[in-house]
């Protein structure tokens, strides 16, 4: 068996090669992150290897610097292994007291994990591809919340300059609201406002719900109004609602990217009630390849969502006493956290389920993690099986 280590870096790679008893083959070398790089180190395996001989490369799970050799190797059809950085310290720091850490060090510690953890999965090509979903659930996560910090800035701007127009509409964030505020962005500018075009601009933007009489009473209360003469903060606020209406036309695209590969996979996921496209489509991408995990607890660890034990002399804190690790990937705990939320609402069994565990006298989070343990489980049986919920169950 041969053990390739890669250190992976922005503009280059440490390398180290390892035989099966720990013996060093090629020690760490360096490739340039291009093409002739990749193919250097494929002709340096193949010449320290036999045909015979099992080759085993890893790497640590490193974001957006690991994808090309990631995909360069899966191509030439090698066992790639990604390790979590947390796996790979841990075992560095095992092998020594010493705080050593240099990307050399860190090469010849993922060559001999992978010479001697046989629990390690390799990566796959369905992995792989899986990025591309990920990529798109993540980018859209951070638009929603960019989206969100810029109603707040909204809410802050209006409440300076019309605050009485909160109390008249049931959201300030309705398209009518928005194609008032960038035309009329203050209460002085609704105050002198002609009632022939503020009714227009209500009506077009509402399809028709509000007419000449919120028209009256927005100009009205405008004329009325203890908010401030602030022409910058009018223009801050014009442009914010232009920034919403941006982030709304990306977020749709990439919705409707996510619907046509959702479509493609076919997954039962979207059966379980409460859980959507898209909601779905987070949880399958920060999972991957559901053959990674042995066994549902092991996605619950990787989501950082199983309970941490501390024990020393009579001191315990486990059982109820235990807390969340929290340790893992934060895309993956908040989509299953928020899916079984809506699952609980929509579905009787899980309504029930919480509710026994409410009665129980767990506070309304620990239930509701429970409840998350509960889903993951049905989730990994029904991408096992591939049936839908209401057949499978």
């Amino acid at each position: 068996m041969v053990c390739v280590g890669i250190d992976v870096a922005k503009d280059k790679h440490d390398c180290c090669i390892l035989d099966s008893e720990g013996t060093t083959l090629v020690d760490c070398f360096t490739i340039p992150n291009n093409m002739d790089g990749f193919k250097s180190l494929l002709q340096t395996i193949q010449d320290c290897s036999q045909k015979s001989d099992k080759i085993k490369v890893g790497l640590e799970a490193t974001g957006h610097y690991s994808y090309n050799i990631l995909g360069f190797l899966l191509d030439k059809g090698l066992d790639t292994y990604v390790i979590n950085p947390l796996h790979t310290n841990l075992y560095r720091k095992s092998l020594s007291l010493r705080k050593t850490k240099t990307d050399r060090v860190d090469a010849r510690t993922i060559a001999a994990m992978l010479m001697s953890d046989v629990d390690l999965k390799p990566y796959t090509d369905t992995a792989y591809h899986n990025e591309e979903l990920k990529s798109l659930t993540r980018y859209r996560f951070d638009k929603v919340r960019e989206r969100a910090k810029l109603k707040q800035s909204v809410s802050r701007l209006v409440t300076i300059l019309f605050p009485e127009l909160e109390k008249l509409v049931s959201s300030l964030h309705l398209a009518s609201v928005y194609a008032l505020l960038i035309e009329f962005p203050g209460a002085k500018q609704v105050a002198g406002a002609h009632l022939t075009h503020l009714k227009a601009i209500l009506s077009d933007a509402s399809k028709g719900r509000y007419g000449r009489d919120m028209a009256v009473t927005l100009r009205d209360a405008a004329r009325c109004s203890v908010g401030s003469v602030m022409p910058a903060k009018s223009l801050e606020l014009q442009h914010t609602i232009r920034l919403i209406r941006e982030l709304d036309a990306e977020i749709e695209d990439i919705e409707t990217a996510i619907q046509s590969m959702m479509d493609e996979m076919q997954s039962p996921i979207t059966t379980i009630p409460g859980i959507g496209v898209r909601m779905g489509a987070m949880i399958l991408a920060e999972i991957g390849d559901f053959s990674r995990f042995d066994s549902p607890d092991k996605i619950l660890a990787y989501a950082g969502m199983s309970p941490s034990t501390y024990q020393s002399g009579q001191l315990s804190l486990s059982g109820p006493y235990s807390h969340m690790e929290k340790r893992g990937s934060r895309y993956l705990r908040y989509a299953l956290y928020n899916a079984t939320k809506y699952v609980c609402l929509w579905d009787p069994a899980f309504a029930a389920y919480l509710a026994k565990k409410r009665g129980e006298g767990k506070h309304y989070n620990v239930a509701l993690s429970h409840a998350a343990k509960k889903l993951v489980r049905l989730i990994c049986a029904l991408e096992k099986s591939q049936q839908s919920y209401r057949n499978a169950a």
